[in-house]
């Protein structure tokens, strides 16, 4: 598939398998014991956003469970859904895959190709998905895929499992549901308990949602790449709970922009083995077997990019603002600030500069510093001259 913004899929290999060498060391670095926590959809669009954090690429290609190690660091965030709202979202799922996907279908031809009519009970192929391990489910949603796609049928993959290769590691990635057109198209779903009120949805929710399908799609073009006659769809089906109801409601959204850039990020990332290599000797982060200071010196021998935007996507969020506000580290004060200020990498610099204690004042950043400094000074003066006359 291509589209106007020049980022169709392009033929890449499967997943490569780890060398073990590799391997060993990511077992070591998590804990010889401890089973490798799953990289999904919604980490890796985080991650996508934060490209420079090789601290978080190290951790998720290594399969650490970052709400684990922050707990084990003194910072817990608040990160999961309550059990009320995991077993309510369960069940409207089901509402919505229920009979075969009627529901579903009626919603995806009424939405997406309103000149299909929706197929009836029985009409839908829904495939068994089950198999040993990501790997043999890998294999066998794509064996599914394949063959609806040559039947020219509809099908239903109820929570098929893609790979995803990130930094030099295979992430496995498991959407709610893909639909298979008669015509090979295929259609990624994801289905949301957060409600659609009078067709429209929380803006925020909506974009994380976008950017969690992106990375489904460019998973799905891994497969679709090697399948006669398959097209993937830009377009992804959300459905959502209806007003105040129970009841399933859809929109679509275009991701070629979150597809796009999600692909140029993960680009940038660097291979968690370049990573590794630079650690010294012995680190790991094995929560069972590590005090909270020995955990601390690990977390803190891997480079972090801290931003604000990180409260909301990362496990050790709370940690690396606190080691950022500690260090008086401007990335504190966000990535647009962290811009603007050049060289100036301190909160201490920055009021140095702005003093005139510090900096070139032929520098462009120093001298605004300085300039904002007087204007804050006379505003200052001006305020307090009021205050005294009205005394």
């Amino acid at each position: 598939m291509s589209d106007s913004l020049g980022s169709g899929p392009v033929p890449v290999p499967p997943p490569r398998v780890l060398p073990t060498t590799l391997r060993q060391r990511l077992a070591e670095l998590r804990g010889p014991t401890v089973a490798p926590h799953p990289l999904d959809a919604r980490a890796l669009a985080a991650l996508a956003a934060n490209p420079g954090c090789r601290r978080r690429a190290l951790l998720d290609g290594a399969g650490v469970d970052k709400a684990a190690l922050a707990t084990a660091l003194g910072s817990p965030a608040p990160f999961g859904q309550s059990q009320f709202a995991f077993m309510r979202g369960n069940a409207f799922e089901a509402k919505v895959k229920a009979d075969g996907g009627t529901e579903l279908m009626a919603l995806l031809t009424d939405l997406i190709d309103s000149s299909a009519p929706s197929p009836l009970p029985g009409e839908v192929l829904v495939p068994d998905l089950s198999a040993a391990g990501p790997e043999g489910r890998t294999a066998r949603t794509a064996l599914a895929l394949r063959e609806a796609t040559a039947a020219g049928t509809w099908a239903l993959l109820d929570h098929p499992l893609f790979a995803l290769e990130v930094a030099g590691s295979p992430a496995y990635l498991e959407p709610d549901a893909v639909v298979v057109r008669p015509d090979g198209r295929w259609t990624v779903v994801e289905i949301k308990s957060f409600p659609m009120i009078d067709g429209s949805a929380d803006a925020a929710k909506v974009g994380a949602a976008a950017r969690q399908s992106a990375v489904y799609v460019l998973a799905l073009e891994r497969v679709a790449v090697l399948t006669e006659g398959a097209e993937v769809d830009h377009r992804v089906l959300l459905v959502c709970p209806k007003d105040f109801s129970n009841l399933p409601t859809a929109s679509v959204v275009d991701v070629r922009k979150q597809r796009a850039v999600t692909r140029r990020q993960l680009a940038r990332l660097t291979r968690i083995e370049d990573i590794a290599a630079a650690l010294p000797e012995g680190t790991t982060f094995d929560v069972e077997r590590r005090s909270g200071e020995e955990l601390t010196t690990a977390v803190e021998s891997v480079d972090a990019a801290y931003a604000p935007e990180c409260l909301a996507a990362c496990e050790l969020a709370f940690h690396c603002r606190g080691r950022a506000r500690a260090d008086g580290a401007v990335e504190a004060l966000g990535r647009s600030v962290r811009g603007e200020l050049g060289g100036l990498t301190t909160v201490e610099d920055v009021l140095a500069a702005a003093r005139g204690e510090a900096g070139d004042p032929s520098d462009p950043t120093v001298a605004a510093l300085r300039r904002a400094a007087a204007l804050r000074a006379e505003a200052l003066a001006g305020a307090a001259a009021v205050r005294d006359g009205g005394a």
